[in-house]
């Protein structure tokens, strides 16, 4: 199975502050990764080197065969999708659905400059996979937070990219929308021809079954990475949290439970 990342021996060091440490991880083709950790577990600035924002120490970054470094970042940021609260901030009030999603093929923040037919027939075509064809003459400003993360998934979805990074897409939702997200996400991940969906996230609750790894963080270290059934456990999860935990599943869905706050779990 060809990998799609790869992670090798990653480390980001600021003064003496070590923020990622030996850190090493791949996702192969067919794969759903979950990223779990607490604040400070080094999820931010994994995504940030991920994505070509942040030069690691040390270690080596490769997307889809070619390694950042010596090859055109700026061209390999176009493999990775990205949906964050970074993103979300700076787009514009007065712009579209259509064209916040027209926008991803160009990177551009508050699309401007006439809009070719034939990439308004593909942003057209996005909404309708990202269920949100409803919204296209919508304004920015009147989308409801969940409209507002469909919409920039299907901007991520323009550039056509093989990675698609879900930073924290929750954030924000009230119960019932974070329910109706999540079911989409299931669906968008389970098509055919998705793309390698990576979401990063502190909550258990948010892992829909179409997820198949998790990457479990803690200090800027990794504390197990694998599929699921391996790493989703109650012990792990204390570790990662620093916390006593009992972790529960019901029908593919999981809870977590705190039995303790002490530190000390070991």
């Amino acid at each position: 199975m060809r990998s799609i990342l790869e992670v090798s021996n990653l480390g980001i060091r600021r003064g003496d502050t070590h923020i990622l440490s030996n850190l090493s991880w791949s996702v192969a083709r067919g794969q759903h990764w979950v990223i779990l950790g607490s604040n400070g577990s080094g999820k931010t600035s994994l995504l940030s080197a991920l994505t070509g924002y942040l030069s690691p120490t040390q270690g080596e970054i490769t997307v889809l065969g070619r390694r950042f470094g010596q090859s055109d970042w700026r061209e390999l940021r176009t493999q990775i999708g990205i949906v964050s609260s970074s993103v979300r901030q700076m787009m514009a009030d007065s712009e579209t659905a259509l064209i916040s999603v027209l926008s991803g093929k160009y990177a551009m923040i508050d699309y401007w400059g006439k809009v070719d037919p034939a990439d308004r027939i593909a942003a057209a075509r996005i909404l309708r996979q990202i269920e949100a064809e409803p919204l296209a003459e919508r304004r920015w400003e009147v989308l409801s937070q969940g409209e507002r993360q469909r919409v920039l998934i299907g901007r991520a979805l323009m550039a056509k990219p093989r990675l698609l990074i879900l930073d924290e897409p929750c954030a924000g939702l009230d119960p019932v929308a974070r329910e109706h997200f999540l079911e989409f996400l299931q669906r968008l991940g389970s098509r055919r021809g998705a793309p390698a969906l990576i979401l990063v996230t502190h909550h258990v609750e948010e892992i829909v079954p179409v997820f198949t790894h998790a990457l479990l963080l803690r200090g800027g270290r990794v504390i197990a990475a694998g599929e699921k059934s391996q790493t989703l456990t109650s012990s792990l999860l204390a570790e990662v949290f620093g916390a006593r935990v009992e972790l529960s599943e019901t029908d593919a869905r999981y809870a977590l439970r705190i039995t303790s706050k002490s530190a000390n779990v070991m």
